[in-house]
């Protein structure tokens, strides 16, 4: 099944959906590195921008997603990326209060970075059912006589 959401058959959300995983994860890094004292206070400033920017990326993402999203007419396949979409919006949500958080407290305390890892280990599961959706069932994947003649037949 196609994605109504792509650029000359490529879909758009798959494309986009790296930068703000990339960001989260390396904010988390950073807050590791801080943590633990392998690093001075620019790290903590880096996992604040990076969070940031996993925020505004994510909501970036999310517009082909949701475009996506409508575009399924199988009813489970639409419960399973409905359930990405939640699980997605509460991992922006607990970034935002993650950032609220890091705004209001100077002193540092465990909560960003329970934040950061509760975040990540909620795109773990969001990942998988994404890609659930794209490697089991075919969505947004062009059709099989679009394969090329390297690609394996299943």
């Amino acid at each position: 099944m196609e994605t109504t959401a792509s650029i000359r058959k490529h879909p758009i959300h798959p494309i986009l959906v790296g930068m703000p995983i990339g960001l989260w994860v390396f904010s988390l890094i950073c807050d590791l590195v801080y943590f633990f004292s392998w690093g001075g206070s620019e790290w903590k400033q880096v996992a604040l921008y990076t969070l940031v920017g996993g925020i505004l990326t994510a909501l970036l993402a999310a517009i082909p997603g949701i475009i996506d999203l409508m575009s399924i007419t199988d009813r489970r396949l639409k419960r399973i990326g409905v359930t990405h979409m939640i699980i997605n919006l509460v991992v922006v949500l607990l970034y935002v209060i993650n950032f609220a958080d890091r705004r209001a407290h100077t002193e540092q305390t465990l909560t960003p970075l329970i934040l950061s890892i509760v975040g990540v280990a909620l795109l773990g599961v969001s990942g998988w059912l994404g890609g659930e959706l794209v490697h089991v069932y075919g969505v947004s994947v062009a059709g099989e006589g679009n394969a090329g003649e390297g690609t394996r037949k299943t």
